[in-house]
This record gives C-alpha cells, sequence and structure tokens, in this order.
C-alpha cells in the first residue's frame, strides 16, 4: 500500500533552460509509481559536473540537476516494504544492473543502467536535488541506491555519501602503501576528500593548491604537507619529498587539462597519475615516451562504484563522529531561491568558497 504525507501539488526548483541559464520556478511535485519513494530534499551539494552541464550545454533543456542528495521520505509507493514516510536517507542517481559485461568487469559507470539517471524532480531525469522535492525511480529503489541515514548524522553530512563513494573508488584504484609519496593537486572539496582518503592508506601526502585558506581547512583533516602553488614548484616539492624520483601517485583534483603535464611531471618513473577532474572530451598533450620508457600510467576514474557502496556509507556516517565531519567543508549554504546566486559562487571558485549547498529550507 502506497503512503504519502499530505503533498503540496507544486514546488520550488532550480530550472536549467540553456546554457548558462539556470531560472528558480514554479514546478509540479513529481508522481511516483509503484516502486519509487518521493524525497524531501534537505540538502544537495552543487558538484562540478553539475556546473559543467550548465556552462557548456552538453546536456539539452530544461533539466533540473543535482545529485548529492539528502533528505526525508515523504511518499512510498506501492510494493516499497524497505522505506517509511519519515526516513531519513541519502540517494545515489546511478545504480547499475549488476549482470552486464561492465559490472562483471566491475567497471560500474559504463552499465548502460548505470548511464540512466534514476532521479528526477521533473523533465528529463538528471539528478533533481536543486528542487524541494525528488522522485526516485524503482531499480534506484530497488537495488540499493537509497542508503538509511543513521540518528544524529546531520543530512548535509549525508549529502556527501555519494561524493566520498567517488573519491574512494579512485583512492582504490591507486592501491597506495605505506611506503609511499603522494601529491594531490587541487584542495577544493574534492581534493580534500582524495587526500584525507588517500591518507588512510599510510602513505605521506601532499597537497598543493592555490589558497592558503583551503591548506587550513586540509589541516585540519590531518592534511600536514601543503605545496603552495602560487609561490612553489610543484613538481621540485615532489621530487625534493622522494629524493628526486617524484611522487609514487599524483592525484588531479583539478577540471581541465592544463596541469596534466604537471602531474606526468611530478610522478616518478613507474608511477600512476590519476585523472579525477577531467570530465570533458577532448584533447590534451603529453609525453608519450613518460608512459612507455618511463613507465608512467596515466588512468580515470569516473563516477561511484556499488561495491563500495557501505565501506563509503561508514567513512561517512561514523566519521562524523570521529573527526571526519565534513560539513566543515561547506563555505555557503543557499536556500531554493538563492540557488542561480549558489550556482554563480561556485562557478567562481575563490580563497573564501569551499562546498556549496542549496538547502531548500536554508535561511
Amino acid at each position: 500500500m502506497a503512503q504519502q504525507l499530505e503533498l503540496p501539488k507544486t514546488m520550488r526548483a532550480a530550472v536549467y533552460r540553456g546554457v548558462n541559464d539556470v531560472r528558480v520556478e514554479t514546478v509540479a511535485v513529481p508522481e511516483i509509481g509503484p516502486g519509487e519513494i518521493l524525497i524531501r530534499v534537505a540538502s544537495c551539494g552543487i558538484c562540478g559536473t553539475d556546473l559543467k552541464k550548465i556552462h557548456t550545454g552538453s546536456h539539452a533543456a530544461p533539466r533540473i540537476f543535482g545529485h548529492e542528495t539528502a533528505g526525508t521520505v515523504a511518499a512510498v509507493g506501492a510494493g516499497v516494504t524497505q522505506f517509511s514516510v519519515g526516513d531519513r536517507v541519502m540517494v545515489f542517481h546511478h545504480i547499475p544492473c549488476g549482470s552486464c559485461f561492465y559490472c562483471r568487469k566491475k567497471t560500474f559507470a559504463q552499465c548502460p543502467v548505470y548511464k540512466r539517471v534514476g532521479v528526477t524532480a521533473g523533465f528529463e531525469p538528471a539528478g533533481g536535488g536543486f528542487a524541494e522535492y525528488v522522485r526516485v525511480m524503482d531499480w534506484i529503489v530497488r537495488d540499493g541506491g537509497v542508503v538509511r541515514v543513521p540518528d544524529g548524522v546531520p543530512l548535509e553530512q549525508a549529502a556527501f555519501v555519494e561524493p566520498v563513494n567517488t573519491c574512494l573508488k579512485g583512492v582504490k584504484m591507486l592501491a597506495l602503501e605505506p611506503d609511499e609519496t603522494v601529491l594531490v593537486i587541487g584542495q577544493g572539496p574534492i581534493g580534500i576528500l582524495l587526500a584525507a582518503l588517500a591518507a588512510r592508506s599510510g602513505a605521506t601526502v601532499l597537497t598543493s593548491d592555490l589558497y592558503p585558506e583551503r591548506h587550513a581547512i586540509a589541516a585540519g583533516f590531518g592534511l600536514q604537507h601543503p605545496i603552495d602553488a602560487g609561490r612553489e614548484d610543484v613538481v621540485e616539492r615532489a621530487r625534493a619529498a622522494t629524493e628526486g624520483r617524484g611522487a609514487d601517485a599524483v592525484l588531479l583534483a583539478v577540471g581541465g587539462h592544463a596541469l596534466i603535464a604537471t602531474a606526468m611531471a611530478a610522478v616518478r618513473p613507474g608511477g600512476k597519475v590519476l585523472l579525477f577532474a577531467q570530465t570533458q572530451h577532448g584533447e590534451a598533450s603529453f609525453d608519450p615516451g613518460a608512459v612507455c620508457m618511463d613507465e608512467k600510467a596515466m588512468i580515470g576514474s569516473y563516477s561511484a562504484a556499488v561495491d563500495i557502496q557501505a565501506e563509503g556509507a561508514a567513512l561517512v556516517f561514523e566519521g562524523y563522529r570521529n573527526g571526519f565531519d565534513l560539513t566543515r567543508l561547506i563555505s555557503h549554504r543557499y536556500s531554493l531561491e538563492d540557488a542561480v546566486e549558489a550556482i554563480r559562487v561556485a562557478s567562481q571558485p575563490s580563497a573564501q568558497s569551499m562546498k556549496i549547498m542549496i538547502e531548500p529550507e536554508a535561511r
């Protein structure tokens, strides 16, 4: 039997209408069907991929973006037994089929079912978290894409479960060891997450950024080897820390292609460069001899992995009480009515901006 609170017919949402054109509008509250749930959004982070879609026009309008979403179950469709109205949850907008070629190879982000977006606030499904309510489709609910949030964990913290999963996936690909040295280029929220997770291996982690303010925040997560990229030579610092070899692994947490050459120069022969933020297709220059003769590996990691979902969620939930309070990464909180300003601030990173959240009830 379906369950629901008394719901409004309409809601406010930040609607993408074209390149660099997002408008706060009144839209219909999504209707749910059998096997689906409706979540009242409490907090949704603005991700760099949301911004790229808005600024490049890579996706047809209209859409409602936002996929780092946590909130409260407001309605439950027929056949749903694992969730009830009032449950506090976060939601993954992609979940793989679990049986195709790519799933068998644990390359879940390439699964055709994974590529379908299963969370929407209306229009073509696009995550929908920049709205008051989101509809979660049946396969997301059925196959583990909705995660219950423990009591005592703020929903703001829970909104980090998806980005933490993506970062943990990338770090695991590097198979870091305690005697290694890692360089993370970029200390925005994702860079700090990557660095903090890399440090769990016992490796020495160097962090590079232009802003001292970001290094100060990183220090609160135990990252004690900052490099001032505006004044220091990042490559030379990496070599100085490793008897001239270069870092064992370099994680590139800055979008665009300009720093790929720096990452390749900073990594030692036989080391690995992880491209984490290069989510737009295009061409980039690098020295193929460094890959062949110097045996430097360039690898990529994109989106989340379902096989580490429980581990990632536990890091976020247990970490809130044990020094991994990710709400410390939040620099700005905006209501839906101020969503356009939130997107503007997120699109123009500064020393004062870190994680930007859209929260329908923020004041």
